[in-house]
């Protein structure tokens, strides 16, 4: 039986039964490429070297990312183009003590937000560009009539009028 050779080198921090689970799970908190790689403790290149080997990492990677933005983004994103609110302590001194007043905070709808989130989940209906399409006698081609001018008969009708 041959023996495998050593590439040389030190060895892979990659370790396949931890290294998943782990990156998902910190992806699904909203952690970047980078901050993945600060936690592993490897350099960006190495992150994205064990993205192409490992498969499992990758697919790892793009469940908690898409956990991430369907879970939280995307309702934080829905909240703020509806506008919401929330419970909130409003905290003074008066009179030389601390006083906490419950309170409610609003938040109004917020259009910009209305505006992405209907052109990201109705494309063809929001929009900037908006397509026309023009067609001509029973949804055929537009057929153009060209004439052309009659300058003598023009020229006649004008000084007819005494132009």
């Amino acid at each position: 039986m041959a023996e495998r050779k050593s590439r040389g080198g030190r060895p892979s921090k990659y370790n396949k039964d931890v290294m998943p689970t782990q990156a998902e799970k910190l992806c699904a908190e909203g952690f970047t490429d980078d901050q993945l790689a600060k936690f592993f403790e490897v350099s960006i290149q190495t992150l994205n070297t064990w993205k192409a080997v490992h498969p499992e990492f990758l697919e790892a990677l793009k469940r908690g990312k898409d956990r991430f933005d369907t879970e939280r983004v995307e309702v934080a994103l829905a909240q703020r183009a509806i506008g919401y609110s929330h419970p909130e302590d409003d905290i003074r001194v008066v009179a030389g003590k601390i006083v906490i007043t419950p309170t409610i905070k609003h938040y109004p709808p917020d259009t910009t937000a209305c505006i992405f989130w209907l052109k990201n989940r109705q494309p063809k209906k929001w929009r900037d560009k908006q397509e026309h399409e023009v067609t001509g006698k029973d949804g055929g081609p537009v057929q153009v009539e060209v004439s052309r001018t009659d300058y003598a008969a023009l020229r006649a009708a004008l000084k007819d009028d005494g132009g």
